[in-house]
């Protein structure tokens, strides 16, 4: 399943949570306290959602937006819990 994602870099802390309204609808908010240098937050970013939605690392895989702060990313889990749980995090 496909989920748009909107990145806060330095943060005091990383957080997976929350909606953003941008131009391709709306995004789940990932903050996180890394760095916007050299791939450091987007890797932080992947990790995060991993854990967030309770799947390995490697079942989430960046599609679009690896210098940007939307980003599309694939999760390959069952659609139906994802599906849930997305609509948990975007309140």
């Amino acid at each position: 399943m496909r989920v748009l994602l909107r990145v806060r870099p330095g943060s005091s802390r990383t957080v997976v949570g929350g909606r953003y309204e941008g131009p391709a609808g709306p995004a789940l908010v990932v903050a996180v306290s890394a760095r916007a240098v050299e791939g450091q937050a987007t890797k932080a970013v992947l990790q995060a959602v991993a854990a967030a939605f309770g799947v390995r690392s490697s079942a989430v895989t960046l599609v679009r937006g690896a210098t940007s702060r939307d980003k599309l990313v694939d999760i390959h889990a069952d659609q139906t819990e994802i599906q849930a749980r997305l609509e948990e995090l975007l309140r």
